[in-house]
């Protein structure tokens, strides 16, 4: 692997993590992007890790180039002040991101140095034919509202619910398929997402400036209605219930003892089984099996499941799983799972 930072203390820090590691070996170092890009070059590695704000040749114009030229997994390293910089690498084409809380990496830092092992040794496992389709910035709708939107008074009950399950790639592919769902969609959506808690925020912003639904982190007690969609807060679960009427709100609270993901998937789908007359399942990458169980109660319910195919996974652990039980209705590639969820027949 090749480990890119501008700090010195920050590349020895984080090859520090693979001493022990028999598995990975750190192949070269770089300080800024265009060092990067010889090194790659040179010595192509498997996995890159790679710090945003560099001299000369920052980390966005390294992941244009990279991408292009020799399309190569990459994971961010970066500060929780970079939150919207992290997005805008993960359209650029890498893989996924580790949050540190400052921008050196404390040497106590176990949990954040065990977080990018993993994730390391995860992304080595992905197929490399995904990253000549890497998705990029630009790729869709631009930055921006489709549509004009203007304030609803009142929110309409959506004929369909459909929940959404991501985690690693997630964040990329959720942008891309918002990009395409028009603001008359009749459908509300939810969205179980893997991710730290101070960056949801931040991504729901991002997915309601790139496409017309009108998308926010979800608060408890938030009504569901057609056109708009809610991300469940990082380090919280997420559930649908039943209002007065035909209304549907959100409940939002901290994970209970059991539950193997906070976000829950698996919670989130079982609870829109539930609560909907007309639920959707989407099951999109990451690693793992979160929303198989909600898949499950979807299906039982008379809902539909659609799980994103291998042809356009990044870790195809989640719609794997889902896959392997017979429990998709349809198995379709990203740009397909869009359109389904764009034109909306069901």
């Amino acid at each position: 692997m090749l480990v890119v930072d501008d700090s010195a203390y920050n590349r020895r820090t984080v090859a520090d993590v693979f001493a022990d590691a028999p598995d990975v070996e750190v192949v070269g170092k770089a300080a800024d992007g265009e060092e990067a890009l010889l090194l790659a070059t040179l010595l192509k590695p498997d996995v890159i890790t790679l710090d945003l704000e560099m001299p000369r040749m920052d980390g966005f114009t390294f992941l244009r180039i990279l991408m292009a030229k020799q399309p190569t997994p990459v994971i961010v390293v970066s500060s929780y002040s970079q939150k919207e910089n992290v997005f805008k690498a993960l359209e650029l084409g890498a893989l996924d991101f580790v949050a540190k809380p400052d921008q050196r990496l404390a040497p106590g830092a176990g949990d954040i140095k065990d977080e990018i092992l993993n994730k390391v040794r995860l992304v080595r496992a992905i197929r490399s034919n995904l990253f000549p389709n890497a998705r990029k910035a630009g790729h869709g709708a631009p930055e921006g509202k489709v549509e004009a939107v203007p304030p609803a008074p009142l929110v309409l009950p959506p004929r369909y619910v459909v929940a959404i399950a991501s985690s690693t790639g997630g964040p990329s592919a959720l942008l891309e398929i918002f990009a395409k769902i028009p603001a008359s969609t009749p459908a509300g959506f939810v969205i179980a997402q893997h991710m730290p808690d101070k960056f949801t925020r931040t991504f729901a912003q991002r997915i309601d400036r790139r496409g017309a639904v009108r998308v926010s982190e979800a608060q408890d007690g938030d009504a569901l209605g057609a056109g708009i969609g809610f991300v469940c807060p990082g380090r919280q679960c997420m559930e649908l219930v039943n209002g007065k009427g035909a209304e549907l709100r959100l409940t939002v609270g901290p994970g209970r003892t059991g539950d193997r993901y906070v976000p829950s998937a698996d919670r989130l789908l079982t609870s829109v089984a539930k609560s909907a007359s007309r639920p959707i399942g989407v099951i999109l990458t990451g690693m793992g099996d979160d929303g198989l169980a909600g898949a499950r109660a979807i299906r039982a319910a008379g809902g539909m499941v659609v799980a994103e195919s291998a042809e356009t996974a990044v870790v195809y652990g989640m719609p794997g799983a889902v896959v392997r039980e017979g429990l998709a209705d349809k198995v379709l590639p990203l740009g397909q799972v869009a359109e389904l969820l764009a034109s909306f027949i069901p």
